[in-house]
């Protein structure tokens, strides 16, 4: 019975398994076009949200890697090798979602920062384009009025 892990080891495997499960379905989300700013800041707080609680559940990870590691010298080589690859698989699954998690949010992040820049820009042209329009239906300067037809020509 010393070589077998304890009840509490059972218990967090199982919890860090559904984390995993959850997060991965939650990262799996199929990426759309979002146009809407808020709708991308409503993303990133969730991907923040994850990434808090990948780090609480590293606890959980580490207990597993630590009473594995334990059971490795007090049990027979197979139940050693059974359990030690059991973590493994859990911990390979981890950082996979770890680097997964730290992509999308860069991700998120830069396409944010480019969706502000577009905005603004468009923003800028479109008062751009304003002022071109008063300017184009202003009244032309008479013929014979060359400071006039020399101050348009500037504006122009």
């Amino acid at each position: 019975f010393d070589s077998l892990p304890p009840a509490h080891y059972k218990e967090t495997m199982d919890a860090i398994l559904l984390w995993i499960q959850q997060s991965e379905r939650k990262l799996s989300t199929p990426q759309v076009t979002v146009t809407e700013y808020e709708i991308m800041e409503q993303r990133l707080r969730e991907l923040k949200a994850l990434q808090s609680s990948h780090q609480e559940q590293q606890k959980g990870l580490n207990y597993l890697s630590t009473t594995v590691e334990e059971m490795s010298r007090k049990a027979p080589a197979d139940v050693s090798q059974k359990y030690q690859s059991e973590v493994e698989g859990i911990i390979g699954r981890w950082k996979k979602l770890s680097a997964e998690l730290v992509e999308q949010s860069q991700k998120l992040e830069e396409l944010m920062t480019k969706f502000q820049r577009f905005q603004n820009d468009t923003k800028t042209l479109k008062k751009w384009m304003t002022e071109v329009d008063v300017f184009l239906k202003e009244e032309w300067p008479a013929l014979g009025d060359s400071a006039a037809l020399e101050k348009q020509l500037e504006q122009c």
